[in-house]
């Protein structure tokens, strides 16, 4: 019988212990990602220097764990911050210093709930060699190559039969015996998506605010870019810093970026740019460019950020004769036609509209074009919006399709709106979408090359002005206004 292959981790082990202060729970989760992911990363440089482990490499993620076996009535007038009912919730923790003014509130409202203590210690769950390393960390690929031993022999990898959205989903099962899950993310789950972020917009996951806008086209980029830069300039107001793909930072005072940050060479597939406060309450643009499964992708990996709301703000194809070029289309209902989410979300599940949201977006409507009640209607129409993934649809029969769109009551077409709302209406983050009608195939109304640049130029700035009033708005709100049960299931996490 071959002998055992010994298992190398930190000493000691760490057990579960109790906590009545939230900060200070969060100060002992960090504590134990940081020695847990320095052994690892220590492990790896010893293989590297040729000391090569003569076992198995592996340390855990941390945990919050709480048990309570009473039934006793709770505060639920907030729509999260406590457990259903009598057992064990547990959950594992990655990043903790990234997200802990997040951890804070919700351990602060787990305990206050139940008037229970939490317990932090070490999980079960091994953390992967990749995830010990932050976000653009440079590991030499040449020395890998040359290692005695295949790494997945030393070391954990990531594992996808853990890493998953049922939770989200609905779709988590426990064992018997297993505690329930306590956050919407796992660990293993949460380091996926950061590790991923960077890749796809070229920030780190630590400039991410809050309240993030998503585009497709560049225009808005542009636009946002050169008031962000003029913000800067003239001092911030309320915003620290603006930050560009390639952790391009300019701080709040200064005419231009700080001293030694580089753009990047090329764009990364969908650029992120970020108004910074520091409370993470800023505002971050994100230009998804065209389709839903980029739509799909990045509001993935945005939600393990548990950010307060999300809006769409793009161009879309007008369905009425009565809409003109310019017009504004704020949807409070979608056609799913992305396919792109209905493996996890059925099509036959609503995704409603949101009163706080819809509010947000018709007042700053108002606000900034100056006109209200029946006036506003001349250049906004309220309806439903059909995201379809064939960019060409025009090009087959197209009497199906249209009959559709028309059974449906749809005012307007687009890739990417009803994909963001849907991911919005899974994750339990509050979304909205306001649209420009840029075009009516339907009718003929194909914009020339010259008309098409001055109608982007002319509306872009007013469009964007809408969507971060909106969004200022909204970060006006309460949190429980905002994060309220519209969005949560029978049997929810307890944190948000």
């Amino acid at each position: 019988m071959a002998e055992p292959i010994p298992l190398l981790q930190p000493t000691p082990q760490l057990p579960f212990q109790a906590f009545e202060d939230a900060a200070a729970a969060v100060r002992r989760l960090t504590e134990i990602y940081q020695r847990n992911t320095g052994f690892i990363r220590a492990q790896f440089q010893r293989m590297l220097d040729g000391d090569v482990p003569a076992g198995r490499v592996r340390a855990c993620y941390p945990a919050i764990r709480i048990a309570t076996t009473s039934f006793d009535p709770i505060d639920s007038r907030l729509a999260y911050g406590y457990v259903p009912g009598p057992g064990i919730y547990q959950t594992t923790v990655s990043r903790p210093e990234l997200f802990e003014a997040y951890l804070g509130e919700q351990i602060g409202l787990l305990m206050r709930n139940h008037g229970l203590p939490v317990e932090i210690g070490e999980s079960a769950v091994p953390i992967p060699l990749h995830f010990t390393f932050a976000e653009g960390t440079h590991v030499e690929g040449s020395g890998v190559e040359a290692l005695p031993r295949p790494l997945r022999d030393v070391f954990d990898v990531p594992d996808l039969a853990i890493t998953d959205d049922a939770i989200v989903n609905g779709t988590v099962a426990p064992r018997e015996g297993e505690p329930q899950p306590l956050a919407p993310f796992t660990a293993p789950r949460v380091d996926f998506s950061l590790h991923r972020l960077l890749h796809y917009t070229g920030t780190l996951p630590a400039h991410f605010q809050n309240y993030v806008l998503f585009t497709n086209y560049q225009f808005y980029v542009e636009e946002f870019a050169r008031r962000a830069r003029a913000l800067m300039a003239a001092g911030g107001g309320d915003y620290t810093a603006f930050v560009e793909p390639g952790n391009v930072v300019t701080p709040s005072g200064a005419p231009a970026p700080s001293c030694g940050a580089r753009p990047t060479a090329s764009l990364p597939q969908m650029p992120a740019y970020h108004l910074v406060r520091p409370d993470h309450s800023g505002v971050t643009l994100v230009n998804i460019g065209v389709g839903p499964s980029n739509a799909k992708t990045i509001t993935d990996h945005i939600a393990v950020l548990r950010p307060h709301a999300w809006l769409m703000l793009g161009h879309c194809a007008g369905l009425r004769t009565t809409q003109e070029l310019g017009d504004y289309v704020l949807a409070h209902g979608y056609v799913r036609e992305d396919h792109v989410l209905d493996a996890d979300l059925p099509t036959w599940v609503p995704v409603p509209p949101l009163a706080e949201v819809q509010v947000a977006l018709e007042d700053a409507v108002k606000e900034v074009t100056g006109l209200a009640g029946w006036e506003l209607k001349k250049i906004m129409r309220t309806g439903t919006v059909a995201t379809i993934d064939n960019r060409n649809w025009e090009l087959r029969d197209h009497s199906e399709p249209v009959r559709r769109f028309s059974q449906s009551r749809a005012i307007a077409l687009d890739m990417e709106s009803a994909t963001i709302a849907a991911n919005g209406f899974r994750f339990r983050v509050p979304y909205g979408t306001l649209l420009c009608v840029s075009d009516k195939p339907l009718h003929g109304e194909l914009k020339l090359p010259g008309m098409a640049t001055a109608f982007y130029r002319r509306q872009v700035q007013q469009h964007l002005e809408i969507g971060i009033r909106a969004l200022e708005k909204l970060r006006a709100m309460p949190p429980e206004r905002l994060h309220s049960r519209k969005l949560r299931s029978f049997m929810e996490t307890a944190f948000q």
